[in-house]
């Protein structure tokens, strides 16, 4: 009882929004922005590979913003990009950013306080990373809203500044596998699994989704086995997910 009114106190409290809260937002995410440069130079250089110019990196970085989603499509990419290749890369996409409903959901007890504008403007430069920084800052008793737009306005400007510089990398390396960067993509998301790594419950999806995406690429052409690898392994995480909690 004495726990369920302190929620609803914490969820009472007025929720601010001001210039402190956004600067503090961007102090929060120096040490994020500056971890995530090697990866955003890395999905330049790829891009490069694939054939984008620097105007078309730009845009794929700040309309689609989101890391993941962007080295799966980049896989799936080909220039001239086939008719048959857009619906895997929209489909692939989504599936991959469906976590964002979620994580906007979680700070809807707050953002829906404040006026439309600077919660959309918010949430569109809303990332994993700021999203944490973010909830911490509630859930510790601050209720500056800026606190999400500041952070991802300083880590949205460095994900797209190492975009440039990793397509002026590619630009320099004329043989990708002379570097050892024909091996960049499979690096990237080895490295991704390990931090995404929740324990013994993720090993099953895991496991279905190799074994779907294996017979896939041995089955169908093109990339297809990406996206129905994802698929079945979404698939089995969300069944597995809700039996455990309905065993708890």
């Amino acid at each position: 009882m004495v726990e369920q009114n302190e929620q609803e106190r914490s969820m009472n409290e007025q929720v601010t929004w001001s210039w402190t809260g956004m600067v503090r937002g961007m102090r929060s995410a120096i040490p994020l922005a500056l971890g995530g440069l090697p990866e955003g130079i890395v999905w330049g250089v790829l891009a490069h590979q694939a054939g984008l110019s620097l105007g078309e990196a730009l845009l794929m970085s700040g309309l689609v913003y989101a890391g993941s989603a962007q080295f799966l499509a980049i896989k799936l990419w080909s220039v001239p990009l086939a008719a048959g290749a857009i619906l895997p890369i929209i489909v692939t996409t989504l599936i991959v950013n469906l976590r964002y409903l979620l994580l906007g959901a979680a700070l809807r007890p707050w953002f829906a306080r404040l006026h439309p504008m600077p919660t959309y403007l918010s949430l569109f430069f809303m990332s994993d990373e700021n999203w944490a920084l973010t909830m911490r800052e509630f859930l510790e008793g601050r209720r500056d809203a800026a606190f999400l737009l500041g952070g991802g306005l300083l880590l949205f400007v460095a994900w797209v500044s190492a975009t440039v510089i990793g397509k002026m990398v590619g630009l320099a390396i004329r043989d990708p596998v002379q570097w050892g960067l024909d091996f960049v993509f499979t690096a990237v998301f080895l490295t991704l699994l390990i931090g995404v790594w929740k324990g013994k419950s993720d090993l099953l999806p895991w496991v279905v989704a190799a074994i779907v995406a294996v017979g896939a690429a041995r089955l169908l052409p093109g990339s297809w086995y990406i996206l129905l690898g994802g698929l079945a392994g979404s698939l089995v995480g969300a069944i597995t997910s809700g039996d455990d909690k309905h065993v708890k």
